[in-house]
């Protein structure tokens, strides 16, 4: 079966001020497919999916999500979900009340508002705790309520930036099994950025390497490993930097 594009990227620069932060990326992902972006920070990472999410806009490039230029931001932002990696909270308000803030934003009637909704509690599997205010939740409640939040209108194109940032393993797993469970059942596709390598070879068909705004090789998780005789992506990524 031939392989789609969702998102297409070409050339794509950014610079702030007088520092240039992307140098030219090119890639693309494929729809159902999951996607990483890896790199140590300032790599260009969290740059590259903001201007994904339309939330900056590039410098120079061409960018298309499901053949719309990013340039229609009113389109391409109905067709994704997008989860920043410092995402905020209503602390003063419940899991739930939260939740329902945010899909009175995207919902047309009270029926569609309450599907989502309900669709969100499952994946944020919190139990009675959506019920508690968000200000008593750990850091791994807020993260899995965010990802519901993400997700729960179901878009085209999931975004997610650091979506395991600072949990432990009990809530890394969580997120990750709702991620790949997510895209099994919905056939979405998914571009994360992470530092934990273990979501990488866990989540991802293929992954960028970046270092200094400049994607430095492209491949599967285990197609990186062999070519670059590593024991795992870390070691890999690892030897990408120094060549």
């Amino acid at each position: 079966m031939e392989q789609r594009p969702a998102v297409v990227v070409e050339g794509l620069v950014k610079d702030f001020g007088g520092f240039r932060v992307l140098r030219g990326i090119s890639f693309s992902v494929f729809e159902g497919e999951i996607f990483g972006l890896i790199g140590p920070n300032g790599a260009g990472k969290t740059t590259t999916l903001r201007i994904l999410a339309t939330i900056i806009k590039p410098t120079k490039g061409k960018i298309k999500i499901y053949n719309h230029d990013i340039s229609d931001s009113s389109t391409v932002r109905k067709l994704i979900g997008y989860l920043p990696e410092d995402a905020g909270l209503y602390e003063r308000l419940t899991g739930l009340e939260n939740l329902k803030v945010f899909a009175r934003l995207y919902s047309r009637n009270e029926s569609e508002l309450n599907d989502m909704v309900k669709y969100a509690i499952e994946i944020a599997d919190l139990g009675d705790r959506i019920y508690d205010k968000v200000s008593e939740y750990s850091k791994g409640m807020k993260r899995r309520l965010l990802l519901a939040r993400a997700l729960m209108v179901k878009p085209k194109l999931a975004i997610l930036d650091e979506p395991t940032s600072g949990l432990d393993v009990v809530h890394a797993f969580h997120v990750r099994r709702i991620i790949k469970e997510y895209v099994e059942k919905y056939g979405v596709t998914v571009i994360l950025s992470s530092h934990n390598m273990l979501d990488v070879e866990y989540l991802c068909d293929r992954v960028a390497c970046i270092d200094k705004g400049r994607i430095i090789d492209i491949g599967a998780p285990k197609e990186l490993i062999e070519k670059y005789d590593a024991s795992n992506l870390e070691e890999a990524f690892a030897k990408v930097t120094t060549i």
